[in-house]
């Protein structure tokens, strides 16, 4: 390659959307790269085409090797959401942005941009889009053919969250464009053109969550309510978890799904794995999942059962083992990632000795706390404390080495 490839942004009104310097890049070039749509738009073009589909990889490679004048088109700014940063980083590019898709939209609202979240769902799983989305005022979707309008709002309904109404924006900036404003229960049931954007907008108040939900508002196994990391304890946990915006979390006996539907509200853009053995906890977790807006992935097994499926986690918290303890640690402390956390609750001393022993055997390091909590509870006029049951919070992490090398004490 001899030369900088020109990457150009174009609209879906085709080449009449660039500026004539820009056409006359493309009609001087030798290789006209894009996809089948973008190349229609130029049927007389004298030189070879090449559609860009799939195995981006092999076809950055075929380009780092090309002599030719070439030009990459792309759909709008090739740098929001598009092929611009990958060909960037692998092949030098100039880049020559159009107004993107959300640009257009947001023309077309009237509104202003600077303060939307921007996600995409295109080419992507949905999973995990609830809690992303829960809260924010304004929210720019890119959507897919699976991933369309329609699809996204029964999505979002499934979570109770119909305070948002919704902008399409349908083939923005050609002579097919369509543009307009529904309620999520109007875009459920509607039919859209394939290129198209959604822009939420939150017009009534939504339930608001913070951190430390109290027991009673979550599903519970009935007659035996309690089975649930009790709110004090489950902050106490979560905090010495240090999870982050983008953590993986394992949630091992998650019952309820407590601690993983607090850690899923933190770590908003990461992922969270729970697994739960008994049917009648999983659907509670599952109902309580829909009502605090958290989709996460929960497997019905009794764990280490399961834990393969899922990838490493920065941080593991263990609310019951059902006697497996040792192995259960022994996968743990195997799989998390560099400058994890594993939190176990335990409420026996044996349980208690079991984790610190197991901890100790994997090179790990451990705290405890103690927590003996008790809540108010009015006695006639007054009011007398009742104790929750003691619990030990049991924090590992892997030893770090020293700067000679060897393991810190």
């Amino acid at each position: 390659m001899t030369q900088a490839m020109k990457v150009i942004g174009i609209g879906d009104d085709g080449a009449q959307s660039l500026l004539p310097l820009y056409r006359t890049w493309i009609e001087e070039s030798e290789l006209l790269v894009g996809g089948e749509r973008h190349l229609s738009f130029f049927p007389d073009y004298p030189g070879e085409k090449l559609v860009l589909k799939g195995g981006l990889t092999a076809m950055v490679e075929q380009l780092r090797e090309e002599k030719r004048k070439t030009v990459i088109l792309a759909s709008g700014d090739p740098l929001f959401y598009g092929i611009g940063s990958l060909l960037a980083k692998k092949l030098q590019v100039e880049i020559y942005p159009h107004l993107s898709s959300i640009q257009l939209a947001f023309a077309r609202m009237g509104e202003a941009w600077q303060d939307a979240a921007f996600l995409s769902v295109h080419g992507r799983s949905i999973k995990g889009l609830a809690q992303r989305i829960d809260g924010k005022e304004k929210v720019a979707l890119l959507t897919d053919q699976e991933n369309n309008p329609a699809a996204i709002a029964r999505y979002l309904l499934s979570f109770g969250m119909n305070e948002y109404d919704a902008f399409v924006g349908e083939n923005l900036g050609s002579a097919g464009e369509r543009t307009g404003w529904y309620s999520l229960e109007e875009m459920a049931d509607g039919v859209f053109a394939d290129l198209n954007v959604v822009i939420l907008r939150k017009r009534r108040q939504g339930p608001i969550w913070p951190l430390g939900i109290a027991d009673e508002q979550f599903s519970q196994r009935k007659p035996d309510k309690g089975l649930i990391t009790k709110k004090e304890v489950r902050i106490l946990s979560i905090a010495q978890l240090q999870l982050h915006a983008k953590s993986i979390v394992w949630d091992i006996g998650t019952c309820t799904g407590s601690v993983a539907i607090e850690a899923a509200r933190i770590a908003r853009e990461g992922e969270v794995y729970a697994v739960e053995k008994n049917a009648d906890d999983l659907a509670n977790c599952r109902e309580n999942m829909a009502k605090f807006r958290t989709d996460f992935t929960v497997v019905h097994a009794k764990a280490p059962e399961g834990l393969d499926q899922f990838p490493d986690p920065d941080a593991v918290f263990i609310g019951g083992s059902g006697g497996e303890l040792r192995e259960l640690l022994g996968i743990c402390c195997s799989r998390l990632r560099p400058n994890g956390r594993i939190v176990v609750n335990a409420a026996t001393i044996e349980t208690l000795y079991e984790a610190t022993q197991a901890f100790a055997a994997e090179g790990f390091e451990t705290s405890v706390t103690l927590a003996q909590l008790s809540r108010s509870k009015p006695i006639l006029s007054m009011t007398r404390f009742e104790g929750l049951n003691p619990i030990y919070i049991i924090t590992a992490w892997a030893k770090q080495e020293d700067k000679q090398g060897g393991d810190s004490q």
